[in-house]
């Protein structure tokens, strides 16, 4: 390679390193932490959920999961690592009946199928195997 292609690569390499910039510093300024974190569900395999104060929503904090599905309460633990692994344990639910109960129990499935997690910005992307079960995004308080 002569001088000119190695200067040509070396500058359109740092133009595409930095061109995501803008997005990198948007990510860091609203990444929310994992935990004390209220996340609302707006994704359950693939299709929007209408986010509803109060509704599909989970807060973790110290290995304890708690929230609220369609209209019942949830509790149970959780577990994570540094490399973003995820797993709910057994997690408990009120039983009382409601209209989006077929929601809440896919919802309450793709909780105990994670098995890992990452994270966009504002958003949390709950995977199963690298398959993406569902979107939680941070409640503003």
């Amino acid at each position: 390679m002569n001088t000119l292609t190695k200067s040509t690569t070396a500058l359109l390499l740092a133009l595409l390193l930095t061109s995501c910039c803008p997005c990198r510093s948007y990510q860091k300024k609203t990444r929310r932490s994992l935990t004390g974190t209220t996340w609302q569900l707006i994704q359950l395999d693939g299709r929007s959920v209408q986010p509803r104060e109060g509704a599909f929503s989970l807060t973790l904090a110290e290995g304890r999961v708690s929230g609220v599905g369609a209209c019942n309460r949830l509790s149970g633990t959780y577990t994570t690592t540094e490399k973003r692994a995820l797993a709910f344990g057994p997690i408990a639910s009120t039983r009382i009946a409601c209209p989006e109960q077929e929601q809440e129990r896919k919802f309450l499935e793709a909780l105990e199928s994670t098995t890992h997690y990452d994270m966009d910005g504002p958003m949390l992307l709950l995977l199963r195997e690298g398959e993406l079960r569902a979107v939680l995004q941070a409640v503003d308080e």
